[in-house]
C-alpha cells in the first residue's frame, strides 16, 4: 500500500497483514481524494479505527494541517508510529491510543474531515456516527467519509446527506455532509 498524492507521493506504508486490517484500496483511495481536494489542504482530520492509517496519512500528505489517528490495537499503533517516524510526520499527525468510541463520548473538537471505517465485523459504525451526529464533532462544512459492507447498510443519520457514493465489490463507500440544525 502506498500514498497516492502529495508530498509524500509514493512512500509505502508499512502495516501487519496478517493483523485483519482492511485498508482502502489505492484506487479507493485516488478516488475519494479526488472528491476531497479542495477540501484537504489546511483542514483538520479524524482518523476513526485508524488500522493502517491510509486515510489519515494521506490526507496530511495532501496539505491537511491535522490529522489524528484514532486506534487502540496494539500491532497496528505500532505501525502508526513507525510510519509517521518514517515520514517525519510527527508535526501535524498525531495517535490516540484508545477506544474510538470512548474518544466520541470525551469533549469533541469540530474536525473538516471525518474517516470513519470501523472493522465491519464490529458493529461500531452505527454507533460511531450516531456519536459523532450529536457530539460536536463537525460542522456545516464537514465532510464525513463512511465504508461499510455493501449488503448490510447502517442507519445514518437523518441530517446528514449523501454527497457521493461507489461500489467496489463487496464494499460501499460514502461521501457525507451534516445538515445544520438536523438532528440524529
Amino acid at each position: 500500500m502506498r500514498i497516492i498524492g502529495g508530498e509524500w507521493r509514493g512512500h509505502r506504508l508499512r502495516f501487519a497483514g496478517d493483523s485483519g486490517l482492511r485498508p482502502t484500496a489505492d484506487r479507493n483511495r485516488e478516488t475519494l481524494f479526488n472528491w476531497l481536494q479542495p477540501l484537504v489542504p489546511g483542514s483538520r482530520c479524524l482518523d476513526l479505527f485508524a488500522g493502517s492509517g491510509a486515510l489519515g496519512l494521506e490526507a496530511a500528505s495532501r496539505g491537511a494541517a491535522s490529522v489524528l489517528l484514532v486506534e487502540r490495537e496494539r500491532r497496528a499503533l505500532a505501525q502508526l508510529h513507525d510510519n509517521i517516524q518514517r515520514l517525519h510526520a510527527a508535526q501535524r499527525v498525531h495517535v490516540h491510543a484508545g477506544d474510538a468510541m470512548a474518544l466520541l463520548a470525551g469533549t469533541a473538537h469540530p474536525m473538516d474531515i471525518i474517516f470513519v471505517d470501523p472493522p465491519f465485523a464490529g458493529k461500531l459504525l452505527e454507533p460511531a456516527c450516531s456519536a459523532l451526529a450529536r457530539g460536536g464533532w463537525s460542522h456545516g462544512e464537514t465532510r464525513i467519509y463512511v465504508e461499510h459492507a455493501k449488503y448490510r447498510p447502517p442507519k445514518l443519520p437523518e441530517s446528514w446527506q449523501v454527497l457521493r457514493a461507489l461500489d467496489a465489490g463487496d464494499v460501499r463507500f460514502l461521501l457525507l455532509q451534516p445538515q445544520r440544525g438536523g438532528g440524529i
